[in-house]
């Protein structure tokens, strides 16, 4: 079966690799009808992430269950399915408290997985589900061809934007700015307005992202950064800045960006990964009261809470997949989102 492996920065090939088997008693075996490259793909693709040895690379992806172990009670043969982009049982004292990212038993994909050797990449034609009960999420059937961007986006982006939301605090009436314009940070518009903001300030320099956040629910859009960026913010917020902000970037200005963005008393919310050098200036935040709240999104958790606005269209993240390319053009989905001339790209085998 054809699988993308990164090999080196800017080393992406789509190669035959062996079909996954069962191997654990409790895993599965999915069929893959869609997966999609994520921003945080491009660190190790940059080389800021190195990468020692060719791996398989990916981490969102939905398809149909063909197989599962013996030990499996809830996933079954033909069900479709919603994979995290990360392994969890969902059962032990991490997953009940709803850090499900944290579980004991988990592992991420392509990497080590702790029941099994190494965990399958998401981006191939299969994939081996470890820990299946807990960690996919059975959508009832039937289910569209239609529906696929937008359930794919529970894997990942739309579950990250809403975590930055729900970690801010978020709230009927808030202002709301949020740092970052691409999937996650659109996701995040979309997240917020769901959560009753009324006032949602996109920081975006591009015109088709400036278009999407509008159309998610931003009643403002700032091009400007840095001490501009912030004064902005401000004017559009009675002078104070916002109550909430979503960083959903990772980076040292980002971060920077977002806490001077804040009102006084008010709360950050982050997703982004820290692969860009973010600090946090405990000396100002204290003297402000401006508090920090975040990590690396449970999305597993807010599966089941966001599919039914997803396949109602009361919430449409789907569209944040702006280029739809075939597996074997893996290597040109990564390029188009790093030089920017895509805001994420979706994949089919």
């Amino acid at each position: 079966m054809l699988a993308t492996v990164i090999h080196a920065a800017r080393d992406i090939r789509v190669e035959e690799v062996p079909d996954p088997e069962l191997s654990t008693g409790g895993d599965a075996i999915v069929r893959v009808v869609a997966a999609c490259v994520c921003g945080s793909d491009l660190w190790p693709y940059r080389g800021v992430t190195p990468t020692h040895a060719p791996h398989r690379i990916g981490h969102e992806f939905v398809g149909v269950v063909e197989a599962v172990g013996p030990e499996v009670t809830v996933v079954n043969p033909g069900d479709f399915v919603i994979a995290p982009f990360y392994v969890c049982d969902g059962t032990c004292a991490n997953c009940r408290n709803g850090v499900s990212t944290s579980c004991l038993a988990g592992s991420w994909w392509g990497g080590d997985d702790k029941v099994g050797g190494v965990a399958d990449g998401g981006q191939g034609e299969r994939v081996r589900v470890p820990l299946a009960d807990g960690t996919l999420v059975v959508v009832p059937g039937p289910v569209a061809d239609d529906e696929v961007p937008g359930l794919l986006t529970l894997s990942d982006v739309m579950g990250t934007g809403h975590h930055a939301a729900v970690s801010a605090g978020v709230g009927p009436g808030d202002s709301v700015a949020v740092v970052g314009d691409g999937a996650v940070g659109l996701c995040a518009i979309i997240a917020a307005k769901r959560l009753g903001a009324t006032t949602i300030i996109a920081m975006s320099r591009h015109a088709d992202r400036q278009a999407l956040a509008r159309e998610f629910g931003a009643t403002h859009v700032v091009e400007e950064r840095g001490d501009e960026g912030v004064a902005r913010v401000k004017e559009l917020t009675g002078g104070i800045g916002a109550d909430r902000v979503l960083e959903c970037v990772g980076t040292k200005e980002s971060m920077d960006q977002a806490l001077r963005s804040t009102r006084p008393g008010g709360m950050v919310g982050y997703v982004g990964a820290p692969n860009g050098g973010p600090e946090l200036p405990v000396r100002p935040m204290f003297n402000r009261n401006v508090g920090v709240n975040g990590g690396v999104a449970p999305v597993r958790g807010y599966i089941e809470d966001l599919l039914q606005d997803v396949r109602s269209g009361a919430i449409r993240p789907g569209l944040v997949f702006d280029l739809e390319l075939p597996l074997a053009q893996a290597a040109e989905a990564y390029a188009a989102m790093d030089e920017r001339r895509a805001i994420k790209v979706l994949l089919r085998p």
